[in-house]
């Protein structure tokens, strides 16, 4: 197993809580499938309380340390220069649709630096994480982006509302946080999104880096209307020269 920081370890126990309440709760968003109630309300109620825990876990470790989250908004406490980013449900709609496709995003951000990012699928038990300048790695396997070198052999994820279609193959997933992590190991080729909100990718943006890809500049200071490119290195340039013309 490779060697992680304390900070990466409060992390991963908080996302652990966490994901056994959403687990327990996903199996009943099933079931609220086919009833007439429907499952909006369970489905608000279950980030609400993800989230809280995984505050709880992270406060008692690190009282000090400023936080921000998708439905409590910025929290800042004594240390203003660590900031958790928390994203409890990243793939909402796919999770109020009874589909097995999202996650749990966590990262630290060390004044203006994403240092370390955890991005968890309960459903899959896959956990995504990397740390500054120590690699991404998937359930303690490193992993590194695609080095496929030609678009037109390559597959692209984006999300929400596109006005054009692209001459390149993609998908929409529904959860950005795991796109990115899906880039990061190689999975897809390339990500892209332009209006997306900083506890959506904060994980992400460390997972790429460090698994040797490449991603558009990221004022962190912005916290929605967040535009994301990242692909693998071999063809950052090519996609990004694609995505310009519309």
């Amino acid at each position: 197993m490779n060697s992680i920081s304390a900070n990466l370890n409060i992390m991963i126990k908080a996302c652990d809580k966490a994901s056994k309440i959403l687990i327990k709760d996903f199996g009943e968003i099933e079931k609220l499938q086919v009833s007439k109630k429907g499952p909006s309300d369970f489905v608000t109620n279950s980030d609400i309380k993800t989230e809280k825990i995984i505050i709880e876990e992270l406060k008692k470790a690190r009282p000090n340390y400023s936080i921000l989250s998708e439905e409590n908004g910025i929290e800042k406490n004594k240390d203003t220069d660590h900031t958790w980013i928390i994203d409890p449900i990243d793939g909402t709609t796919n999770y109020l649709h009874g589909i097995p496709h999202f996650a749990i995003s966590i990262a630290l951000k060390f004044k203006n630096e994403i240092i370390s990012g955890l991005i968890f699928d309960p459903i899959k038990d896959e956990m995504f994480y990397a740390e500054k300048d120590n690699g991404a790695f998937l359930n303690n396997q490193r992993v590194k982006v695609s080095q496929k070198s030609q678009v037109d052999e390559c597959l692209f994820a984006t999300g929400g509302k596109i006005k054009n279609e692209f001459d390149i193959l993609y998908r929409k997933s529904g959860c950005a946080a795991l796109d990115l992590a899906y880039v990061a190991c190689g999975r897809y080729d390339g990500y892209f999104q332009y209006n997306l909100n900083l506890w959506d990718i904060a994980a992400g943006i460390i997972l790429v880096n460090e698994a040797g890809g490449q991603i558009n500049e990221i004022d962190l200071g912005n916290k929605k209307k967040i535009k994301v490119i990242a692909s693998s290195s071999n063809i950052a340039t090519k996609l990004r020269k694609i995505l310009d013309k519309f």
